[in-house]
């Protein structure tokens, strides 16, 4: 792949995806994550202009009609969006870009930029997404219903994605997400076998 390049990862909430960036970016100097807007509260820990710009709603729908997103959507009752100008001046400094985003967003930038490649984060079951969702502790039992309807909703388009990657073992999902970024690759075909029957199991489970 040539240099430098924009990548989009997308999961479904609670299927590992922000672990395995950091994870990601802690090992490769070369690339830079994107700080996305988003109109949702902070978390416990987290910093406006490192984790998310945090802006209101009147502020996110002003950069929105200026055409400043490169995408944006609405999750979950809140806005986010990828900033235009932030990207394209990481990716003209040399840096490979990756954006942290859904598959509405993945939809968006891949009309923008063609030549992007795009990953999507898939767990190895629908009772580990749950257990998953139940860890984080941020979520009522109303919520987390909620969110695994949208995630399996969110699962349905992992065919617009350039590859998909497992996270079960970590360390191997890392691995490949690692081998994506940098030869434009995975290098375990013997787990498309995997991928569908999970596939199977995560779109048919209710």
């Amino acid at each position: 792949m040539n240099d430098p390049n924009l990548f989009v990862v997308a999961a479904p909430s609670g299927g590992g995806k922000t672990s395995l960036i950091n994870a990601l970016l802690k090992t490769d100097e070369r690339v830079r994550l994107s700080v996305s807007h988003t109109t949702r509260p902070p978390r416990p820990g987290e910093q406006d202009g490192v984790h998310y710009h945090f802006v209101n709603e009147a502020s996110f729908l002003k950069l929105a009609d200026e055409n400043a997103f490169l995408e944006n959507a609405r999750v979950f009752d809140c806005y986010y969006g990828t900033g235009r100008k932030a990207v394209e001046q990481q990716l003209a400094s040399g840096f490979d870009v990756l954006l942290d985003i859904d598959w509405q967003g993945a939809r968006q930038v891949r009309a923008a930029f063609p030549s992007c490649c795009t990953v999507f984060i898939i767990p190895p079951s629908i009772e580990v997404l749950r257990q998953r969702l139940v860890r984080r502790g941020q979520d009522t039992e109303r919520v987390i219903r909620r969110r695994m309807r949208e995630a399996r909703a969110e699962i349905s388009h992992w065919d617009e994605f350039d590859f998909i990657i497992i996270n079960d073992v970590f360390e191997q999902a890392l691995a490949d997400l690692q081998t994506v970024i940098r030869f434009g690759k995975l290098n375990r075909p013997e787990t498309q076998e995997r991928r569908v029957e999970i596939l199977a199991e995560l779109l048919g489970s209710r």
